[in-house]
């Protein structure tokens, strides 16, 4: 019998987090996709400390309305921004088990878009 879901997503995470290393001068930008919400935050790994993050269920971006694909385009464009403002200009994407496609994609190309470079 083969894997479930989400222990060959688990695999995957596992495979994806050997490779790609948050560093002080690139940070890891994590991805986290529940059914409803979206989250993503900007990981030092060398500290174990989160740098900067941005959720849907943020206040400003609670209020905003549209598909789920159009909301995790925003949350991309905000932690950009407020990686921009901490100093961070390029980051190494962890999609996090998730394929890149539908909203990972989107986050992905929200940020690359307010200049977050990976």
């Amino acid at each position: 019998m083969g894997l479930s879901k989400t222990e060959r997503r688990e695999r995957i995470r596992k495979r994806i987090r050997k490779v790609s290393f948050g560093t002080t001068e690139r940070p890891r930008l994590s991805v986290y996709r529940s059914n409803k919400e979206i989250y993503a935050q900007i990981i030092d790994d060398n500290n174990g400390t989160t740098l900067v993050a941005a959720s849907s269920r943020d206040k400003e971006l609670n209020k905003a309305k549209g598909t789920k694909i159009e909301i995790a385009n925003l949350v991309g464009k905000a932690v950009a921004e407020k990686a921009k403002k901490a100093g961070i200009e390029a980051v190494a994407f962890d999609r996090g088990g998730n394929l890149y496609h539908g909203r990972v994609k989107s986050l992905a190309e929200g940020a690359r878009e307010a200049g977050l470079k990976f």
